[in-house]
């Protein structure tokens, strides 16, 4: 493939990756509070516990900074570290870590070079009056699992 046929491609791939899956809000509202944080964090553990799953939840702000974590008892360590990049992830980016996997199931592979980028399901912005607040993220189980628990968390507000 020649140069010029490849730098199309990854431009075409990073402008679908900018335009897919992307939140329904499109501007950041006031920074989510602790309390809200605690109570979407609750929502995501109470929906992982029914299931007998062991995740890492985290909440961030708009900037992607945390503001609530919790990890259950006998969770994967790493887990700690992925849940506060899929949060951040979706926070900065104002889309769900999904879209990044379903680009790059697409041949966008050039989007796993763009900073925070994370191509795995469980990271979900938090939507309130249309505004991003901040974003929660999970890790723990399979990413299909990890997003049921992050989409429970996000529907407590």
């Amino acid at each position: 493939m020649s140069t010029m046929k490849k730098l199309s491609a990854i431009t075409g791939a990073l402008a679908l990756a900018l335009s897919v899956g992307a939140a329904q809000a499109q501007s950041y509202g006031a920074d989510v509070t602790i309390d809200v944080a605690k109570k979407v964090a609750a929502a995501t553990v109470a929906e992982c516990t029914k299931n007998s799953w062991r995740i890492a939840v985290a909440v961030v702000d708009t900037h992607g900074d945390l503001v609530f974590f919790e990890k259950m008892d006998d969770t994967q360590i790493v887990s700690v570290a992925i849940s506060q990049a899929k949060a951040k992830a979706a926070a900065t980016y104002r889309r769900p870590t999904r879209a990044f996997v379903d680009v790059i199931a697409k041949g966008g592979n050039a989007l796993m070079t763009l900073p925070g980028v994370i191509g795995s399901p469980g990271g979900i912005p938090l939507v309130v009056g249309g505004k991003i607040i901040g974003a929660v993220g999970v890790s723990g189980v399979t990413g299909d699992q990890d997003e049921q628990c992050a989409k429970a968390g996000a529907s407590a507000l």
